[in-house]
């Protein structure tokens, strides 16, 4: 009896468990296994080409010929290089030569111009002197004659010459008396009707160093003379400036008046 009732107990137990994994089996969602791959494609095994006894290829000659090609260009490179840097250097040094005969005519031009112009400077003051004895050799022979003329009329011409010298001495020439004066003394006369084509552009190119060193002058002359106006200008303006200064500030009371 007691069996029979531990056999019924067990197997309700058993009939309990199985109702409740049943029961949780069917609360858990089932899951689909993935589908498939599909088949993937057969690659065929590719065999190398096979090369002919007689067509085989030397790896090793073909790397060692374009070695040598390459040697080849890089030594046609090097030498048109170096061609080139040869012809910079040979045209660089054909400009410097000839900067320097340039450099060299100019000096010597300018020295030709110096010695010709020290050369006209000479002659003009060698006239200059020349003429000024002229004149005053003229002039001493003229006041002899006078004095001769006048010592021969008597002594009672003695007066005359005294005044006559005076006025002589004392009268003044006018400016346009002086402009021709200087004039004649700066501007020699010309003499070109016998000179040849040589002496003529000898003369034609003193003339025209005289003229151009006139030039420079002249506006040597014009810039100073423009500094000094400049300068005057300057002056009376702080002039002006002083004086106004002056009345504005120098005003007092001077015996029961301003002044």
């Amino acid at each position: 009896m007691f069996t029979f009732v531990c056999g019924n107990f067990a197997l309700c137990c058993v009939t309990n468990r199985l109702k409740h994994l049943f029961l949780c089996s069917s609360s858990i969602p089932l899951i689909s296994p993935p589908p498939p791959s599909p088949p993937r494609p057969m690659v065929p095994q590719l065999a190398p080409p096979k090369i002919p006894e007689g067509d085989r290829v030397d790896f090793d000659d073909i790397h060692r010929k374009r070695m040598e090609k390459d040697l080849i260009e890089l030594q046609s490179l090097i030498d048109v290089h170096f061609d080139q840097r040869k012809k910079e250097e040979e045209e660089l040094i054909g400009l410097k030569d000839r900067i320097e005969k340039r450099r060299f005519e100019r000096a010597e031009v300018q020295r030709v111009r110096a010695e010709k112009e020290r050369d006209r400077q000479n002659r003009i003051a060698e006239e200059r002197q020349r003429k000024e004895d002229e004149e005053a050799k003229k002039k001493n022979e003229d006041e002899a004659k006078k004095k001769k003329v006048l010592s021969n009329m008597g002594a009672n011409f003695g007066g005359f010459l005294q005044k006559a010298e005076h006025r002589g001495r004392g009268k003044r020439l006018t400016g346009r008396e002086i402009k021709k004066k200087t004039l004649a003394e700066r501007r020699p006369t010309l003499e070109i009707d016998n000179l040849r084509e040589d002496a003529l552009k000898q003369q034609a190119q003193e003339m025209w160093n005289w003229i151009y060193a006139l030039e420079s002058d002249k506006f040597d002359f014009i810039d100073h003379m423009k500094k000094q106006k400049y300068q005057i200008i300057v002056l009376l303006n702080r002039i002006t400036s002083a004086q106004k200064f002056k009345k504005v500030h120098g005003k007092g009371k001077v015996g029961g008046r301003w002044k």
